[in-house]
């Protein structure tokens, strides 16, 4: 009886101990959390859900508190409601992408490609790796007898919003004066330059956006001509039949 008693405690033991591993499972991987994202996502109420899933209103609610531990088999019933499969909650969440660029750390530099630069700029965005754009604050100091504005060229698009001063803009055969507070938006693979248009400098935040690569036509390939008839075989020969399109 000793022996027997002592076993039962210790499979009770592992019972709670696999319990309080579990609990502590859903809490890391914030079930309940991804429930009600899905939920609020299709704008669905909870007695709604509760509709689809066979599961009680306030039940539901328990879930996505954390306040029950959810079975397979009503994870299952939630997964499909939402057309997901049952690994969607077990999955590793992707940690959100945030970045602050404080001021004292961000590097100024000045125009590239000339000896006297008509603008300096600091990157907004330096820390943030594969980013899609490239945000940036540049001054843009009076023009003196040295200095040519010179136009440049890249792939995707611009943003440039102007904080205080005000700035000439040449885009291709397009030439434009912008004020504090006005913005522009365009093809930056077109030639464009700007410059100081007054006697204080124009500040301004100017925003690069990376275009994808498009997508490469693929290569047609050649036809092989067709064989002549032979005479007397009365096939007739297509004209232009083994000419590639």
């Amino acid at each position: 009886m000793g022996e027997l008693a002592v076993v039962k405690s210790e499979e009770t033991q592992k019972t709670q101990v696999d319990l309080e591993t579990a609990e502590r499972f859903i809490a890391e991987k914030r079930i309940g959390e991804r429930i009600k994202r899905l939920r609020l996502k299709k704008s669905m109420g909870l007695v709604e859900l509760g509709k689809h899933t066979g599961l009680s209103a306030s039940f539901l609610s328990q879930l996505e508190t954390g306040r029950v531990v959810p079975t397979l088999r009503n994870l299952a019933r939630i997964a499909m409601v939402f057309s997901k499969d049952l690994s969607h909650f077990f999955e590793s969440e992707p940690n959100a992408l945030f970045r602050i660029h404080r001021r004292k750390e961000r590097v100024r530099l000045p125009q590239t490609g000339v000896n006297s630069p008509t603008y300096y700029f600091e990157s907004l965005g330096y820390m943030v790796p594969d980013r899609h754009m490239d945000p940036y604050f540049a001054e843009f100091v009076p023009l003196t007898k040295d200095m040519e504005p010179k136009a440049h060229m890249h792939p995707g698009f611009e943003f440039l919003y102007v904080l205080d001063g005000d700035l000439d803009l040449r885009h291709g055969d397009h030439a434009c004066t912008l004020e504090a507070g006005d913005a522009v938006y365009f093809d930056a693979s077109t030639p464009h330059s700007y410059q100081c248009a007054g006697k204080k400098a124009a500040g301004a935040i100017i925003v690069t956006m990376h275009q994808p690569p498009q997508a490469q036509p693929m290569p047609l390939r050649a036809v092989s001509p067709l064989p002549a008839a032979k005479p007397g075989s009365g096939a007739p020969v297509k004209p232009g039949a083994g000419d590639a399109k």
